[in-house]
């Protein structure tokens, strides 16, 4: 199944090049569970490595490639948080809590995210742009709240752009360490990975949308 999965998206990659990528990542912003740690890192070994990406009928490959893929992934981002933040701002605080459980978002989740904002304020929208379950609801407390929308927008363009680069980084290395059958090095990089993750999650996030009082 996992090989299947990958030789799809190498295709996919191989054939749409940077706009997949883009797709992709502006549906990782919204409500599908579509991480994005799954996204970037194969488009960046298969750029550095490969042929590259196709992008308006040149394939970038290199240091190159990566710039142009973390530009996409940050304005693929962008694109699926404007959404978000568009949706909840025109629709409004009670519409969201009552509709928002048929688009996998709970009065929970919901509660939560407007706990982080309000806890972390504009630096939470570069922050949740890191962080897992945060980073696809930020733009709703932001919407209902009517944050400024330029604002929110270069916060997310930041926070976007930050941790599409930390992916491309982690897709290069960690293949080529598979490449090289090197693979107690991938275990260790990609352990120590989710360690980091996991920990931030735990402490900035977790805690933080658990809390009963904003």
């Amino acid at each position: 199944m996992l090989k299947q999965l990958t030789d799809w998206y190498s295709n996919v990659l191989d054939q749409w090049g940077y706009w997949a990528v883009g797709l992709l990542m502006t549906a990782e912003s919204t409500v599908l569970p579509i991480p994005s740690e799954v996204i970037i890192p194969p488009a960046a070994y298969q750029a550095w490595s490969g042929n590259g990406l196709e992008l308006l009928g040149t394939r970038y490959t290199g240091w190159t490639a990566q710039i142009i893929l973390v530009i996409f992934g940050a304005v693929g981002s962008w694109l699926g948080a404007a959404l978000m933040y568009w949706v909840a701002r025109g629709a409004g605080r009670p519409f969201v809590l009552r509709y928002g459980k048929y688009f996998l978002i709970s009065v929970e989740k919901i509660e939560g995210a407007e706990r982080w904002a309000a806890h972390y304020g504009a630096f939470g929208i570069f922050a949740a742009r890191l962080l897992p379950v945060v980073r696809h609801l930020i733009g709703i407390p932001a919407g209902i709240v009517r944050m400024d929308f330029w604002k929110y927008s270069l916060y997310t363009l930041a926070g976007a752009g930050f941790w599409s680069a930390v992916l491309c980084w982690l897709g290069v290395t960690v293949g080529s360490q598979i490449s090289k059958g090197a693979m107690h090095k991938v275990t260790f990089m990609l352990g120590g990975f989710l360690l980091v993750v996991g920990v931030l999650y735990y402490l900035f996030v977790h805690r933080q949308m658990k809390r009963r009082e904003i």
